[in-house]
């Protein structure tokens, strides 16, 4: 492993942070999702920062913008804590996640 990518970091942490939202500030609102989907992504990440052969950025930026859309998909909108968290770390996660793979991409064929 020669260099830690931000990105994989930040998949990382945005994922334990929606997997331990349900717990600690999102009254048990959204669990499953968050939880599931938390879990999903802070692997992804975690694989990356690991280096291990498993899934691609694009699998991380996958699984962040299914949280991202979560509270639509799963209604719990109206429970400001559990849809905030699902929307700030799927948001950051899925932005950061298209702009590395991007980034990584135009590298690549240059």
């Amino acid at each position: 492993m020669d260099k830690i990518a931000w990105q994989d970091a930040v998949a990382f942490v945005a994922g334990v942070a929606a997997l331990l939202a349900p717990e600690l500030w999102a009254d048990g609102m959204g669990r499953e999702p968050l939880m599931v989907l938390g879990a999903l992504l802070a692997l992804a990440g975690l694989y990356a920062l690991l280096g291990a052969a498993g899934p691609s950025g694009w699998t991380a930026t996958a699984f962040a913008l299914l949280l991202f859309v979560a509270p639509w998909a799963f209604g719990f909108t109206g429970e400001s804590a559990a849809a905030w968290t699902a929307w700030i770390a799927g948001g950051v996660a899925t932005i950061v996640g298209l702009w590395g793979a991007t980034r990584a991409r135009g590298v690549a064929a240059a």
